[in-house]
């Protein structure tokens, strides 16, 4: 029988008085971890929260934007500080029981942001984050989550992000896979003769690869960073996420990283602060392998689109483009 996804109802609005305090919702994320069972057609938490009436710390900001690159003193926010100010609200969300990933190993994989006007660093916003919606990916479950900022009523900023729970997909995560891309359900299929053959790749899904303006010739070097072994700790002092794989070579082996590596957003906005982008503006970025701390990476750019790599590897790649465009 194929599997059908949930039918998601309509959020509840949640308004909270003050923003969550982030260790003890990592400490719960960390201990609900192991019970959860990961899988795409799990029900998502149907509530919306909103934390009114926030201001923006400038001592904090001017600290964001010096981690990051970012020219101090402007007057309107980097495009990718919205996210810092409603972080502790999708840790809310993410930590919870109703969250169906495990917090841990949870995999930050693309974001899209759309700045719709510039944001004033002196303005008061309504911050609201959501679980969009959860759907299968080919190393296992994926999640949408949803970020807006509104300054007077308006939406000024919105964003989603995807993060990937993995684990190895059931067959009905299969059929769901097929569902999703309107492919039939899979037939039996007769095992071929001889020696036993590797299953064939699954196509990929999700956002395509970004590709540089003239095919796939490589973006031409901008500039050229060589990363401390304290980037994650800084970022995560000014970010609130201090994952143990971003603060110490000791904690990112637990997980498997043989050095502690870089936050996505960091990338992302040390990308973007070198691109400049400062209007209205549609931002992509897919995080694509991790960076390993402390190294040397190098900035490329052509056009609207921009990446990070070291030597051949790509770590991310992204596009800027002016909204309507």
């Amino acid at each position: 029988m194929r599997t059908q996804p949930p039918v998601r109802p309509e959020p509840r609005t949640r308004t909270l008085a003050a923003p969550p305090s982030l260790v003890p919702l990592l400490a719960r994320g960390a201990l609900l971890s192991p019970l959860k069972r990961p899988r795409p057609d799990a029900p998502v938490p149907a509530t919306r929260l909103v934390l009114s009436g926030v201001r923006v710390d400038l001592a904090h900001l001017a600290a964001y934007e010096r981690v990051c690159g970012y020219a101090t003193g402007a007057d309107a926010l980097p495009v990718t500080y919205p996210h810092v100010l409603a972080f502790p609200l999708a840790m809310r969300i993410m930590a919870g029981r109703a969250f169906p990933l495990p917090l841990l190993g949870l995999v930050h994989t693309s974001i899209e942001i759309t700045r719709h006007q510039e944001s004033a660093a002196t303005e008061e916003y309504e911050l609201g984050v959501m679980v969009e919606k959860l759907a299968p990916h080919r190393r296992g479950t994926e999640a949408t989550v949803l970020t807006e900022a509104r300054a007077h009523g308006s939406l000024v900023w919105e964003s989603r992000s995807t993060y990937l729970a993995r684990h190895r997909p059931r067959d009905q995560d299969r059929t769901a896979r097929n569902a999703a891309r309107g492919a039939p359900p899979e037939t039996p299929r007769r095992a071929p003769r001889g020696p036993s053959q590797g299953a064939p790749p699954e196509p990929p899904r999700g956002i395509p690869p970004f590709a540089s303006p003239e095919g796939p010739k490589p973006l031409p070097v901008v500039a050229e960073w060589c990363l401390a072994q304290d980037v994650g700790r800084r970022y995560g002092a000014v970010s609130g996420d201090r994952n143990p794989i971003h603060l110490h070579p000791l904690t990112a082996r637990l997980f498997g990283f043989p050095r502690a590596i870089a936050h996505g957003m960091w990338s992302v906005a040390r990308c973007l602060a070198e691109y400049g982008p400062r209007q209205a503006v549609g931002v992509r970025a897919e995080f694509r392998a991790p960076v390993l701390l402390p190294g040397t990476v190098t900035y490329a750019a052509r056009g609207a689109s921009f990446e990070l790599r070291s030597g051949e590897r790509v770590h991310l790649t992204g596009d800027v483009r002016p909204l309507g465009a």
